[in-house]
């Protein structure tokens, strides 16, 4: 069996995150709104890493970033 290991992973902040999925329509293989109406990493591969950037960058309230 052969890890894949992620050299970034996105991470949402849910206290800071508004809910206003913008990162989820961006990037829905990664990004997923729930219940509680924030944004939730699904799947941390589920996109490009350029995608992913571009979804971190659209956040009006900067909730996601990267984990190292």
């Amino acid at each position: 069996m052969r890890c894949v290991c992620l050299a970034k992973v996105p991470i949402v902040d849910a206290d800071t995150c508004i809910g206003c999925a913008l990162c989820a329509s961006i990037c829905p293989g990664t990004f997923e709104m729930e219940a509680d109406g924030k944004s939730h990493v699904k799947n941390p591969a589920g996109e490009p890493e350029a995608k992913i950037q571009e979804a971190i960058d659209a956040c009006p309230v900067k909730a996601i970033a990267w984990k190292q």
